[in-house]
């Protein structure tokens, strides 16, 4: 079985297949995996690797091995106000949800206790598939090595 060891920075030639993956499995850096060509493959990363779509591994035998982002089934929760979207977001954050933002909406995966509160905000809400590439957070590429670090009352 091909075995993927490294995350690879940089542009790197030939790339010899491709995995496709949704968010959830994209956080994982040990598993299991189909590379799109249908072959098996181990993800042996170091723990904590987060996977972003065109993100480039490397395996044992020198393969070049390139991530692409599942479309996935998502709400994003639109307005035109921003002060009804810093709250959104807020709100959101306030319950460790991963969300991506832009321009007058945010996006998270799909759960309707969170539709629910997001339309009472005043925000409209749509569910699609699309892929979902939320924020990486404010300590990701840090000295804290992308860990959640503050201090707080509750446990993780």
């Amino acid at each position: 079985m091909q075995r993927l060891i490294q995350k690879l920075s940089g542009a790197v030639a030939p790339i010899h297949d491709s995995l496709t993956l949704a968010f959830e499995q994209r956080q994982k850096s040990r598993q299991r995996v189909v590379l799109d060509s249908g072959r098996e493959a181990a993800l042996v990363l170091p723990p904590g690797t987060v996977l972003r779509d065109g993100d480039l591994l490397r395996g044992e035998d020198e393969c070049v091995v390139r991530v692409q982002a599942a479309p996935e089934p998502v709400m994003t929760a639109r307005t035109s106000d921003p002060l009804r979207l810093a709250r959104a977001c807020y709100h959101l954050g306030n319950r460790h949800v991963a969300i991506a933002v832009g321009p007058g909406w945010v996006r998270c995966l799909r759960d309707h206790v969170l539709a629910d509160m997001l339309e009472q905000l005043g925000l409209a809400v749509t569910e699609e598939a699309v892929v979902f590439e939320p924020e990486s957070g404010a300590y990701a590429g840090t000295a804290l090595g992308g860990h959640h670090a503050h201090a707080h009352g509750h446990a993780h």
